[in-house]
């Protein structure tokens, strides 16, 4: 069964103090989780000056890959439902110096997008929401004309065996997900909202990258 929101909250506070090393563990299996990160962003397109908004920002592990994209007169919203998270978002800020960061603590499915933005990254978060399909209609009315809205996230892919399906659950449970997820398909809202859309599959289609682009 999947988690219930609070749930989720809870799991990520107890998880926020070592997520980005507990992360990094995704190696030992060979799953190159910063290279699919910087694929999302590059998916996003950001050129210098423009806005992203970042759902699930967590600790913000992606904010290096933005503002790499958009530099310093550019502006970067992180979004995300746990206070601890943000907490250490907030440390990564300003770690870096970066002044250009605002941090919101919101659940993404009742947050109200600034209009007119560039970019909307969500990476391994909207397929914890329920009512994703929502989050993604509203993201596309708030983007620019040929803005972009990227998705990294698991799957469940066809004709899995049941082993490799059981492996992946056990290592991703301790982040939220749960088999019930595979049922969730954000990459169908993608297509659904955007006239121009695409998804590429990682990982032994377990991993993929959405993106729709706004007309």
């Amino acid at each position: 069964m999947a988690f219930s929101k609070q749930e989720v909250i809870e799991i990520y506070r107890r998880r926020a103090g070592w997520y980005d090393v507990s992360a990094n563990l995704y190696y030992l299996i060979g799953f190159r989780e910063a290279a699919y990160r910087k694929k999302a962003v590059a998916a996003l397109r950001l050129q210098p000056g423009e806005t992203v908004v970042e759902l699930g920002c967590g600790t913000g592990l992606n904010f290096s890959y933005l503002q790499e994209a958009i530099g310093p007169t550019g502006r970067i919203v992180g979004v995300d439902l746990t206070d601890q998270m943000l907490k250490a978002a907030q440390g990564r800020v300003l770690r870096n110096g970066w002044s250009n960061v605002e941090l919101v603590c919101a659940d993404a499915s009742l947050y109200e997008f600034p209009q007119r933005v560039d970019g909307v990254l969500s990476t391994f978060a909207l397929t914890l929401l329920p009512d994703y399909d929502a989050v993604i209609r509203r993201g596309s009315n708030a983007l620019s004309q040929g803005g972009r809205f990227v998705i990294l996230d698991f799957r469940k892919p066809e004709n899995t065996p049941e082993w490799l399906l059981k492996l992946m659950l056990l290592i991703t449970k301790p982040f939220g997900v749960t088999l019930d997820l595979a049922e969730r398909h954000p990459w169908e809202s993608v297509a659904r909202y955007f006239s121009a859309s695409e998804m590429r599959e990682h990982f032994m289609g377990f991993v993929y990258v959405a993106r729709g682009e706004a007309a």
